[in-house]
């Protein structure tokens, strides 16, 4: 006997027929759209609902689903899935605040030893205090949901980020000196501009360790150890001071090496410039507040030579307002990076070889923040 279907039949509009063939081989659309319009469509055409289940190797009750909501509904709702009502909240808003203004305050400060959150901690505070404060939906929390709602809460109670407060009460006006130090340098960049000043930009990097190897460093081989190999043990043979400027406009370091930076070798580092500068020309300095740079003996020294330096000094907790700080970053991610010396005057010498090679190829650096807004009076 010859089979008669008695659900009613799918009759497609020509558009709705197009789109069901479109999304039936697309290659982005999700694979149960593709799935359900090429259902519709074998249906449309005549075949059983057994045949189809066959066909996709699924359930024949999934196949009724769609038919039955493409008969129903409409053609393109049956490609997707009907709203649920979902899971009831059970988490109330409430909870969310005190769960999140808790986060907000140190362990320590509830009498634990930790001076920060763990996921552990808080849920177990959570849970232990829910209930007196009247919030029992979150008397049996995970630590899953608490990591969720702060996450979306943008609050992380198990990180520190470091900031730097402004102590300095005269921050703003020290700034803009040596903002005005870049602007004029800027300035006397342009093509046939001159100049009898001097601009340095000075620091010392106190500290570099002058460590020894106790085995000697093994070499690459290839295809067994693709890096230098070294032995974990070293000797330290004490610590170097660098003190360097930048010339501005040239992009030459100036450089000298000493075993401390007290207000003799800052001395020293005068003199070289000094020295090496005509006697007509002034020696404009940004620097920082150390005691060195203002104490009697550099002052006295000053005193020898008037008009010869001019010191410009950066906000307290501003060196990164300093050029230089630029040079020395480098320095420590290339050149000081995993060095190894003999002795202290194999450092001092190795500095001053690596200064004589960026002098070959000078770097100008360019300042650019706050220039725009800035103009010279």
């Amino acid at each position: 006997m010859p089979f008669k279907r008695k659900r009613s039949s799918l009759h497609l509009t020509p558009e709705e027929r197009t789109k069901l063939e479109q999304i039936s081989k697309s290659r982005t659309e999700k694979a149960n759209r593709v799935k359900r319009s090429q259902i519709l469509l074998r249906y449309e055409k005549g075949e059983s609902v057994a045949s189809i289940a066959r066909f996709f190797s699924i359930s024949r009750p999934t196949v009724d689903r769609c038919i039955n909501k493409a008969l129903s509904m409409g053609v393109m709702i049956a490609l997707d899935d009907l709203p649920r009502r979902g899971k009831p909240i059970t988490i109330t808003p409430e909870a969310r605040t005190w769960l999140i203004s808790l986060s907000c305050q140190k362990p320590k400060e509830l009498g634990y030893a930790s001076e920060l959150w763990t996921n552990r901690l808080l849920a177990e505070h959570i849970r232990s205090h829910s209930i007196e404060a009247g919030h029992p939906s979150l008397a049996s929390i995970g630590r899953g949901t608490i990591s969720k709602i702060l996450t979306r809460s943008g609050i992380k109670p198990y990180k520190i980020s470091y900031y730097q407060e402004k102590r300095d009460p005269d921050f703003k006006e020290k700034m803009t000196c040596v903002l005005h130090v870049y602007k004029e340098v800027e300035m006397l960049m342009k093509p046939g501009e001159k100049t009898s000043t001097v601009f340095l930009s000075y620091d010392e990097k106190p500290g570099i360790q002058a460590i020894a190897n106790i085995a000697s460093d093994l070499p690459p081989v290839p295809g067994t150890y693709p890096a230098f190999a070294r032995d974990h043990e070293y000797k330290r043979h004490g610590t170097v001071s660098f003190l360097a400027g930048i010339d501005l406009l040239s992009g030459q370091i100036r450089g000298v090496v000493t075993d401390r930076h007290r207000s003799r070798e800052f001395i020293q580092y005068l003199k070289l410039l000094d020295e090496t500068y005509p006697k007509d020309m002034k020696i404009r300095m940004i620097l920082d507040n150390h005691s060195a740079h203002i104490s009697k003996e550099t002052r006295k020294y000053l005193s020898q030579i008037p008009h010869r330096f001019e010191f410009v000094f950066t906000p307290k907790h501003g060196s990164w307002l300093n050029i230089i700080e630029s040079l020395f970053a480098k320095m420590t991610k290339t050149f000081l990076r995993e060095i190894r010396v003999e002795s202290k005057s194999e450092l001092k010498h190795r500095v001053m070889l690596w200064v004589e090679e960026m002098n070959r190829s000078p770097v100008i650096f360019r300042w650019k923040y706050g220039l725009d807004s800035l103009t010279l009076t």
